[in-house]
């Protein structure tokens, strides 16, 4: 079902709107636009002048190569277009501009605009973008997992390792069969060979896997080195170009990964789909394939499971099994890959990216693109990014109650800021041609139309891709308010942000000021939204509903507040940290506090059990909850997984060794461990370990020990450590148990 269902506008799908383009890549002094037609794939090569935006033609006086200005309209900074004849002479300009200014392209104050991207170069001129009219399930993806020996007396594969080796492929079509190499009949230079025939001859227009950057395609290209073999994966036969020190930021995390690009298709790491799912949500209890699967349903019950240290015995022993193991990831991957990668297909439809590059692209770079696309479309000058972003005040938050309590409302305001900035006439001071507001107001439209579409669709399918799509537009849309207080970005203006959040605080308490004349008494207020006890007289759902539509009828027009919620019970512990009993009998918990990954499991599983015998009214329960843990710690065959720490390494361990011996940080269980270890780690990887040793008051970084190193038979889990720290955990809840009636009260 085409995007086009719902109008096209060229605001945000560009001004190209040809279809069937599923990848962009450069091919000498022409771009090479690749078409999918049935099971067959073809391309058209089309001429392409790359540019570098600068505010005075005379910047390159003296640069060896020649170019052309393309003189633009407008008072900004960036007035005037170099065009180049090819991608070579590009760089070259380049290189003269950050030797002239003594500045790299990539600072914020450089005066002069290279966008290191070829493709996005072409995309953004002449408004191409990818899929349009083309539906997710025509892709053509192809789901790769291997798995790996590993030698006796080492914990971890090292493909550096000569007598480590893959010893299965797992692979999976969209369209196809699926397949195992097995590593007990062929070598593993023959398993590389086919599995070079094998994307040549199916021809995949994406190949996924999980974790598949950090782990599968890394050990495939280096064990590929190591017998010289050629990966001719591109579809023109090239090796993919990979780059060792890539990074990927996402909130506050940093990913190192070394990045694969294959000419003419996209990899999409499913990892990187779920850490972006995660990011908001946080529900996840792990990223890893086999629990994401279990959470999101897909995990067949006759799943074959096998812990990382028995593959090599497997492998030996039963390797039937292994590769039943070894084809469920796949099968995994895929279903993971179709559940999660659909709104960033839509997505590649809006942004002048490849499929792979828009994951990784921040919202606000996103955003930016849309103004530059237009602006070049119109010949008109760009401003110079913002070198720093503003601080400014945010949203309001309030927790006023601490404790149990009900029945619970929540009511919102959909979309707040975007909405404050609609309804306020809200833009940044350097859109000059005035795209901030129609772009919103558009991608509002198109998301209502969406919306209803998806509520009125009466297959499946289509309900579905409407769903989709309005989500992908709704994220957008908060985006914008973003955009406005991000830094190095052309159009930002942190001074409009700033007076968005202050209307968003003024509409918050205007919210609050008239739930309490209505005799509602609010709990939990946090930016857009508010928990509140309904007056005492109120015995329906639908008096609750028309107390809602008061308060949203009182307040601006295009500010509109929605019941989000009715709730049995609530447990306020502190700002953003809460849970809600459904009349359901579900419970659902919030904030990092009650649910942190950064907790073990034994602890995170405490605090829901004390929320769930605390709100469902089992206080005795909650008293002895303590005592039952204790037991369960002091059990013989305590799992080391139920107590060990899981952490990701927020830096590479060479740098957290740099800067311990300069004293710039302190010591870190998870990168102790990680030194120790013959596996190499990356900033983002994961470190799962415990604490040993016989004391309560032990130092995790001296006393850690891998997962991995735990002996059933002799077991050495620090009992009193672990104890301590539940103790430690049960102090934080008291508050909130009965307390005991005193000499007073009786």
């Amino acid at each position: 079902m085409p995007i086009n269902a719902i109008g096209h506008n060229p605001l945000l799908f560009g001004h190209d709107e040809r279809t069937g383009i599923i990848a962009v890549e450069p091919a000498g002094h022409f771009i090479r636009l690749f078409y999918r037609t049935g099971d067959n794939t073809v391309f058209h090569d089309e001429p392409f002048k790359p540019f570098i935006l600068v505010n005075d033609p005379l910047m390159v006086s003296g640069c060896r190569v020649p170019s052309v200005v393309r003189q633009m309209t407008g008072a900004h900074f960036f007035r005037c277009q170099l065009l180049f004849d090819s991608w070579s002479d590009c760089l070259i300009a380049r290189d003269f501009l950050a030797s002239k200014t003594g500045k790299a392209y990539s600072s914020s104050d450089a005066p002069y605009l290279f966008l290191p991207d070829i493709s996005h170069q072409y995309m953004l001129v002449s408004g191409t973008t990818l899929f349009k009219g083309f539906e997710f399930s025509d892709l053509r993806c192809l789901a790769l997992d291997i798995e790996t020996a590993c030698t006796a007396g080492y914990d971890f594969s090292n493909p550096e390792r000569p007598e480590d080796r893959i010893i299965s492929i797992a692979l999976k079509y969209s369209h196809g069969d699926e397949i195992i190499l097995r590593g007990d009949r062929l070598s593993e230079a023959e398993m590389l060979e086919a599995l070079n025939s094998m994307i040549q001859r199916n021809d995949p227009d994406v190949i996924t896997g999980h974790n598949i950057f950090r782990f599968d395609l890394d050990y495939i290209g280096k064990r590929a080195q190591r017998h010289g073999i050629r990966l001719n994966w591109g579809r023109n036969g090239s090796p993919p170009h990979i780059s060792e020190h890539s990074r990927w930021s996402l909130a506050e995390k940093q990913l190192e990964y070394p990045r694969w690009d294959v000419y003419g298709r996209h990899i999409i790491d499913t990892y990187f789909l779920v850490q972006l799912f995660d990011i908001n949500g946080r529900n996840l209890e792990s990223h890893g394939l086999k629990a994401v699967a279990r959470h999101f349903g897909f995990a067949n019950e006759d799943r074959t499971y096998l812990a990382g240290a028995d593959i090599s015995r497997t492998f030996q022993d039963d390797p039937e099994l292994l590769y039943r193991y070894n084809l469920d990831d796949v099968k995994e991957t895929l279903s993971l890959f179709r559940l999660l990668g659909y709104p960033w297909f839509l997505q590649s439809r809006i942004f002048p990216y490849s499929f792979q590059n828009c994951l990784i692209r921040g919202n606000a770079t996103r955003i930016n693109s849309l103004f530059s696309r237009e602006y070049l479309h119109r010949g008109h000058s760009i401003p110079v990014r913002n070198s720093t972003a503003d601080t400014f005040e945010g949203g309001y938050t309030e927790s006023a109650f601490q404790g149990i309590i009900g029945p619970i409302v929540h009511c919102d305001v959909a979309s707040l800021y975007p909405s404050l900035m609609l309804a306020y006439r809200l833009a940044p001071a350097k859109d000059n041609l005035g795209l901030f507001l129609p772009m919103l107001s558009e991608l509002k439209r198109f998301r209502l139309v969406a919306k209803q579409r998806a509520h009125d669709a009466a297959e499946e399918p289509e309900r579905h891709y409407y769903d989709a799509l309005q989500q992908v537009f709704k994220v957008l849309i908060n985006s914008f308010y973003g955009y406005l207080g991000a830094s190095r970005h052309n159009f930002s203006d942190p001074g409009v942000a700033s007076e968005v959040t202050r209307l968003g605080r003024v509409t918050i308490r205007n919210m609050i000021d008239l739930l309490e004349l209505e005799g509602a008494r609010p709990l939990e207020i946090d930016t857009d939204g508010i928990y509140f006890k309904p007056p005492e007289t109120f015995v329906s759902a639908d008096a609750e509903s028309e107390l809602v539509q008061r308060v949203s009828d009182k307040l601006p027009q295009g500010i509109e507040v929605e019941l989000d919620g009715r709730y049995k019970t609530m447990f306020a512990y502190k700002t953003k940290n809460y849970a809600l009993l459904g009349y359901d009998g579900r419970i659902v918990i919030k904030g990092s506090a009650l649910r942190s990954r950064g907790l073990e499991p034994y602890l995170r599983e405490f605090i829901q059990d004390f929320i769930q015998n605390l709100m469902v009214g089992e206080n005795n329960k909650a008293v002895a909850l303590f005592d039952v843990y204790v037991s369960k710690l002091r059990a013989k065959g305590l799992s080391v997984a139920w107590v060990a720490k899981s952490e990701t390494l927020n830096e590479s361990p060479e740098t957290y060794r740099e800067k311990l011996k300069s004293g710039k940080r302190n010591h870190s269980a998870a990168f102790e461990v990680a030194l120790a270890s013959d596996r190499f780690y990356r900033a983002g990887d994961h470190v799962s370990y415990y604490v040993s040793g016989f004391s309560k008051d032990a130092s995790a970084y001296q006393y850690c020990r891998p997962v991995t190193a735990f002996d059933s038979k002799h077991p050495d889990i620090n009992l009193l450590y672990y104890i301590e720290k539940l103790r430690h955990l049960k102090k934080r809840f008291e508050p909130f148990l009965p307390q005991e009636p005193t000499l007073f009260d009786l």
